[in-house]
Parts: structure tokens; C-alpha cells; sequence
């Protein structure tokens, strides 16, 4: 930066680099600064990311699809893995649900404030007549757990059953029920997994999932989280959402938890999703604060 300035002041016409340097130094600074925002015992934890359409069929199964990619989108630009654990295509378009993991620095802490309602307000391009839809989709985010932290599952707690895969997959999809989903009894927790050829591997991914949830819910019990996060992970319903993505009549992305807002909706959709991060870690921050 210094060289530029000298270079600038010694009359050299240096202003896009002088402006990419300066954008890039901004860039590294907010993420500095959104890393001192993570403190929680899970927040540098991988997450695994669970989307369910609400209720709408079509519109609301093409908006979960629009959510996946808008996720898939943002790893990309953070360099963060997605693996998909279970994908289940919707009837005509978009998807049934999805669960993906995502592998990096601080996964989870970064989309741990994604879970809960999402709400899209757009011209259907599935309706002839061009009318306005709302569609719902909810989110869910739990971390992944390493293998050093105990967790007690007894055997006659699950209950597993087998299926034949579906969906997308490679030439050995819908030939075997290798796809298998386990269901933990005592608490309704459920794990599956199809994206495996072997019915075995498929088993020992849906076991993690379901531990790293059964954690979760015992994070939940041991801090006895606030009745606002509690909503926001356990206790979805589709009238109650936390952010809202309108491309009509007008473009803008709204946290209505923090009341951030971005005019660019398309950005956002396109994975442009840390100021919403950022302004979601400082407000628990300030919350923290005023509890304290």
C-alpha cells in the first residue's frame, strides 16, 4: 500500500490497482473481524446443513433448490467443502430435501444463524399467468462432531430402515436398497443417507449425522439456550420466518431478526452471504452483552 501511495504521489496513474488493493485489505479485515465474533464451543466445527421445502409444491420445492445453490455458492467463495449426504428431487422441479455438509474453518459458527424459515416473494415463473408467490423453506444447522467427543447411543434406541436410493446419483442409483435411514427413538431424531453405493458406508454416514444432532440437542439441554434460539432450531413453523427474499415488486433481502437489509437480492441468492452473517454474530454479540 505504501508503494502505491509513493508511486500515486510521484504523479503514476495507479487507481484501479491502488482501489483493488485497498478492496481487497477491506475484505480481509471483515473476515478478521467476523472470526473474533466466534467464540462458541461448536463454532469451529464443520456444519450440516438440512433444507425442507414448506408447503406449495413446485414453487416451494424450486425455492429449496435456489437455497442449495445459494449455500453451495457461498462455500465456494469461502473455499469451504459441500459434501451432499441426501439429496430427494421435487416431483417436477427444485427438491423434496437436502442435507450437505460443509467442511471448513468455522463452518458452523458462520451458518449456525441460518437455521429457520426462509420466505421468497417472486413472479412464479412456474404459473402461465405471471402471478406473485410466497414460498417457504425452512433451514436447519447443526455441527459436525469429531469422533473425540462421546456420545451414548444404545442400539435398542434406533430403529434403521433400508430404501433404494433415488434421486441424483451415479449408474448404481435405484438398483439395491442401499440407502438407509435411522431413526433415534427416544428422541424422534432422524438420519439418512443415499449418495453411498454401499448400504454399509451409507450407514456410517447417516451415524454421524444422527450423532452430530443428538450433540446438538445436548448443546441445546446443557446451556439452556434463549426461547429465540430455541424457535429458531427446534421449533420451525411456517409462519414465523427469519428472513425474507422479495424480487417483487421490488429486490431486497431482509434478516427480520437483526433488521439488516440488502437492496442487491441477486447477490445475496448468489451467494453473498457474509454482511447477513456478520450483522446475525454482532447482534448476539450485543444480546450477550446486555444479559450480562
Amino acid at each position: 500500500m505504501e508503494a502505491y501511495f509513493e508511486l500515486s504521489r510521484e504523479g503514476e496513474n495507479i487507481d484501479s490497482e491502488l482501489r483493488a488493493e485497498l478492496d481487497k485489505l477491506h475484505k480481509e479485515v471483515d473476515l478478521l473481524e467476523t472470526e473474533t465474533l466466534l467464540g462458541g464451543e461448536s463454532d469451529h466445527l464443520n456444519a450440516i446443513v438440512t433444507i425442507h421445502p414448506g408447503a406449495g409444491g413446485t414453487e416451494s420445492q424450486d425455492w429449496g433448490e435456489m437455497l442449495l445453490r445459494m449455500y453451495q455458492r457461498w462455500a465456494e467463495t469461502r473455499g469451504f467443502k459441500i459434501t451432499m449426504n441426501d439429496y430427494q428431487s421435487g416431483d417436477e422441479a427444485g427438491l423434496k430435501s437436502a442435507t450437505f455438509t460443509v467442511t471448513g474453518d468455522y463452518a458452523y459458527g458462520l451458518l449456525h444463524g441460518e437455521s429457520g424459515v426462509h420466505r421468497l416473494v417472486r413472479i412464479s415463473p412456474f404459473d402461465a399467468a405471471q402471478r406473485r408467490h410466497t414460498s417457504f423453506a425452512s433451514v436447519f444447522v447443526s455441527p459436525e462432531i469429531d469422533d473425540s467427543i462421546t456420545i451414548d447411543i444404545k442400539p435398542d434406541e434406533l430403529r434403521t430402515d433400508t430404501y433404494r436410493s433415488g434421486g441424483k446419483g451415479g449408474q448404481h442409483v435405484n438398483t439395491t436398497d442401499s440407502a438407509v435411514r435411522i431413526t433415534h427413538i427416544p428422541t424422534g431424531a432422524v438420519a439418512q443417507c443415499q449418495n453411498e453405493r454401499s448400504q454399509h458406508r451409507n450407514r456410517e454416514v447417516a451415524m454421524k449425522m444422527l450423532r452430530s444432532r443428538l450433540y446438538e440437542m445436548e448443546l441445546q439441554r446443557r446451556r439452556k439456550l434463549s426461547d429465540k434460539l430455541e424457535a429458531s432450531k427446534s421449533d420451525i413453523d411456517f409462519g414465523s420466518q427469519i428472513r425474507s427474499y422479495v424480487l417483487h415488486p421490488y429486490r431486497l433481502v431482509k434478516d427480520h431478526r437483526t433488521k439488516f437489509e440488502v437492496g442487491d437480492a441477486d447477490r445475496v441468492l448468489n451467494g453473498d452471504l457474509d454482511s447477513m452473517m456478520k450483522s446475525y454474530l454482532l447482534s448476539q454479540r450485543q444480546g450477550a452483552k446486555a444479559s450480562t
